[in-house]
């Protein structure tokens, strides 16, 4: 369901800076079935790649063979990102608060001595800055989805409405979460996260036990529509094509 709700929400962009995993499923799911232009971008410099399969790291020969082109990091970074070309970014994370803001750094209050020590930025900061749209994918749990992040690593809203804006980032922010339980979409006042889809089976119940803050329920909630025919056949394709 995560992956063909992100794979849905591709449609009409017309870029997309793609990570490994659920993020790198949903947008070449996308490519074949909702978006058959969309530019897939890596940040190994690989610039409307078509992979056959789904390519083991941002590294795969795969990316650099089907490309229209490749470029070194510090283009993708200067050049596309930056500027604001892109106009999707993926992004995941370890906790995620009610303002989407990310963590990817440390879980635990001292940072010099944390409980776990995560994987670090990366190029999430930018990505989250300046993409025009930014979708998060993540498993709905209480670990994860949080009051407020140990540490913020990249920035969704800050403290809430203005806070993008006076810390003058170009990208519009995360516009969408998709999780295992369901969709959050930021409050067009607030820029709380919001629950406004749950997947069939689910209910808002489900989702606010998940979550660690007063999770606000849409009064227009909907359910999601379920995968058709067509997008899971792509789908096993992919992942058949991958396996083997």
């Amino acid at each position: 369901m995560m992956t063909v709700i992100a794979a849905r929400a591709l449609a009409g962009r017309t870029s997309c800076f793609v990570g490994i995993g659920l993020p790198s499923t949903a947008a070449n799911l996308a490519r074949r079935v909702h978006a058959p232009d969309l530019v897939l971008i890596y940040e190994s410099g690989a610039i409307g790649a078509k992979p056959e399969r789904l390519p083991l790291s941002i590294g795969d020969g795969e990316l650099a063979e089907t490309a229209d082109s490749v470029v070194n990091v510090p283009e993708v970074f200067n050049y596309w990102l930056q500027p604001g070309r892109i106009d999707v970014g993926f992004l995941s994370a370890a906790q995620l608060d009610k303002y989407a803001n990310l963590n990817t750094t440390v879980i635990g209050a001292d940072y010099r001595r944390p409980g776990v020590r995560l994987p670090g930025a990366g190029g999430a900061p930018e990505i989250a800055a300046s993409c025009r749209e930014v979708f998060l994918m993540l498993r709905h749990t209480r670990r994860a989805f949080v009051e407020k992040v140990d540490f913020i690593t990249s920035v969704g809203y800050g403290e809430g409405a203005g806070s993008r804006e006076s810390l003058g980032l170009r990208g519009k922010g995360p516009v969408l979460v998709v999780t295992d339980l369901g969709v959050l979409e930021p409050d067009p006042i607030t820029c709380e996260l919001t629950l406004t889809k749950v997947h069939p089976g689910g209910s808002p119940d489900d989702a606010r036990a998940a979550t660690g803050w007063s999770l606000t329920v849409s009064e227009s909630l909907t359910e999601t529509e379920p995968p058709t025919d067509e997008e899971l056949k792509v789908l096993r394709r992919l992942v058949e094509r991958s396996s083997s």
